[in-house]
């Protein structure tokens, strides 16, 4: 299938849709939002990642900021932080640029405040991007990698085939709920005390468990 520009998705919100559906639907349908320590600290990290008129020579390398991407295979459309150019002498799956002449293989390269998480959620958005890149450029990227602010450290990841299943389906899941207009069902975990939208998502049951503290710590008690 192909989407239209009119049906295209955020390629951000790939990593939301990974982290919890519910989220990615209080934001991108219902445009709900709220800022925590960990999404402030994000922002703080992509300020210095995000200006498209960066350019940085590193060695060979040439660091490329802000760059627009899309895929209509996915119906997924964005920016990323930061595609490394990094020279070849091998014609397949490089491109040119015309301010630099030769060869380039890219290489993109996703900045996150934290560290590795278990559920890839990092992983599945900086393959999204890849797999933008290869379908506007008719090439294979084999590999990109991750700087984590919280470990100061880069982790290249390799770009799988399991990693592209899991971003096509992804993809697909979002285009449905999308389509539906719909809030995926509550699925509480471990992952809700980090979410910024738990207030929106579960406002009684939060309140809930506050009234009922409220009570027994200074009703009860009194009556006791």
């Amino acid at each position: 299938m192909t989407y239209s520009d009119d049906d295209m998705l955020m390629l951000s919100g790939i990593q939301h849709f990974r982290f919890c559906p519910r989220q990615w639907a209080l934001i991108h349908i219902e445009q709900q939002w709220e800022d925590n320590r960990l999404t402030m600290e994000g922002n703080l990290i992509h300020q210095h990642a995000d200006d498209p008129f960066y350019r940085q020579k590193c060695g060979d390398n040439i660091s490329l900021r802000s760059v627009n991407v899309a895929s209509h295979l996915l119906g997924l459309y964005g920016v990323t932080d930061v595609v490394e150019l990094h020279p070849t002498i091998n014609e397949a799956n490089a491109i040119c640029h015309p301010r630099y002449p030769g060869r380039w293989v890219p290489y993109p390269v996703e900045y996150k405040h934290g560290k590795p998480k278990k559920n890839k959620e990092d992983e599945v958005q900086l393959a999204a991007q890849a797999m933008c890149l290869e379908e506007q450029y008719g090439i294979h990227i084999d590999y990109g990698a991750i700087f984590y602010a919280e470990i100061h450290h880069r982790v290249e990841v390799a770009i799988s085939d399991e990693l592209r299943e899991t971003v096509a389906l992804c993809a697909s899941q979002m285009h449905e709920i999308f389509s539906s207009g719909r809030l995926p069902a509550i699925q509480q975990g471990k992952h809700c005390g980090k979410c910024s939208l738990n207030n929106i998502c579960m406002p009684e049951s939060v309140d809930c468990t506050r009234a009922s503290h409220y009570l027994k710590k200074n009703l009860y008690e009194e009556t006791a």
